[in-house]
């Protein structure tokens, strides 16, 4: 037994299924971006080069990941599992990310450790043979009975080349079932970085990690950093519409302004780890977006709400289309910033002079 008095096979087994289902809807059906608060990449712009001395058809965008080749720095963000339609969700995301060469994280696997027939949802690798895949575990977990040998069941289960451990510990105020002990976790993150046998990467899921933070994590042998700041997804407010305390869900409000933005966060966290690969991930839309976070000191910019309606339709095969042609045009996009500065690789991209803060203009 460990910290919380709890043990894997928990009175919490059962609402885990439950609440991806709620999630899944609430993130389709309601309004749950953050108010008053913005990525950040909106005060930045580029300066245009009219003489890229470049073709557009030379650009490239192939890099590496962990070690591993990539045909893009693009990731799909952790999203879902543990439901029948988060199943299809991840099975239609895999597809497309294999076709278009992108990198996909799976959502929290928790389920799938509490219930064996849920594991399902989770397996991917027959849809994306080549492309890594990272499996996810919530970091709070591991003061609820989960241990390093949970992890890597969860690395085995999915067949997955890292495994991020997501912290989330705002959401979890708001939640009605939350796990709120998050004491003494470093120290237990620093056992799973020891003991799995893949890269150990550690997420914010939208209020985003701080440069002093992340020099914690590295210290604690943590393999990269996904900054997931704010300006996209709030989860205090997707936490809003489960709640039945009112108490809660009157609170969600004083914070959906609440947390770092994307871009201040993968600044900080690049100038205080120069070496450390580095997620963008927070409210991502296009193309644009990732050259700015790429520019900003990312390794990989990631996407994860602006996929779900497509993911989410009701025709496999339509939504497999749509999925492919948004991740088409994110490229397109993210190629055509290149050419418009003159980087014809992401290396270039990654040391470029030409990202200017509006303010400083």
């Amino acid at each position: 037994m460990q910290p919380g008095g709890q043990s894997l096979k928990s009175n919490r087994e059962g609402h885990t299924e439950k609440r991806k289902g709620e999630h899944i809807r609430i993130c389709l059906q309601e309004e749950v971006n953050g108010v008053g608060i913005r990525t950040g990449f909106q005060e930045y712009r580029f300066k245009h080069n009219a003489l890229p001395e470049l073709s557009f058809e030379h650009i490239r965008l192939d890099t590496e990941w962990l070690g591993q080749p990539m045909r893009t720095p693009l990731l799909v963000s952790s999203m879902t599992g543990g439901t029948d339609e988060a199943g299809a969700i991840n099975k239609r995301l895999a597809i497309a990310a294999e076709e278009r060469g992108w990198a996909i994280g799976l959502g929290s696997m928790r389920a799938a450790l509490e219930k064996e027939e849920l594991a399902q949802t989770f397996k991917i690798r027959a849809f994306a043979p080549s492309i890594p895949i990272i499996a996810n575990i919530g970091a709070v977990q591991l003061n609820y009975g989960m241990g390093p040998e949970a992890c890597q069941r969860a690395v085995d289960l999915a067949e997955a080349n890292a495994l991020v451990l997501h912290l989330n510990a705002l959401q979890e105020v708001f939640q009605p079932e939350g796990d709120t002990d998050f004491s003494g976790l470093l120290r237990r993150i620093e056992e799973v970085c020891r003991s799995v046998s893949v890269p150990v990467g550690v997420k914010e899921v939208g209020w985003g990690i701080d440069g002093e933070t992340a020099v914690r994590l590295s210290e604690a042998g943590v393999a990269f950093i996904d900054a997931a700041g704010a300006g996209g997804t709030s989860w205090s407010q997707v936490e809003k519409f489960r709640a039945g305390d009112p108490v809660r869900r009157g609170a969600a409000e004083a914070f959906a302004g609440w947390g770092i933005p994307t871009s201040e966060s993968v600044s900080e966290v690049r100038a205080a780890l120069p070496s450390m690969p580095i997620v963008a991930s927070g409210g991502l839309h296009h193309g644009v977006d990732a050259a700015k976070a790429i520019a900003l000191g990312a390794n990989m910019a990631g996407f994860g709400r602006s996929l779900l309606p497509q993911a989410a339709g009701a025709d496999n095969d339509l939504s497999v289309e749509r999925l492919l042609e948004q991740f088409s045009r994110i490229e397109f996009e993210l190629r055509a910033a290149m050419f418009g500065i003159g980087a014809g690789t992401i290396q270039e991209l990654g040391r470029t002079d030409r990202l200017l803060s509006i303010g400083s203009i």
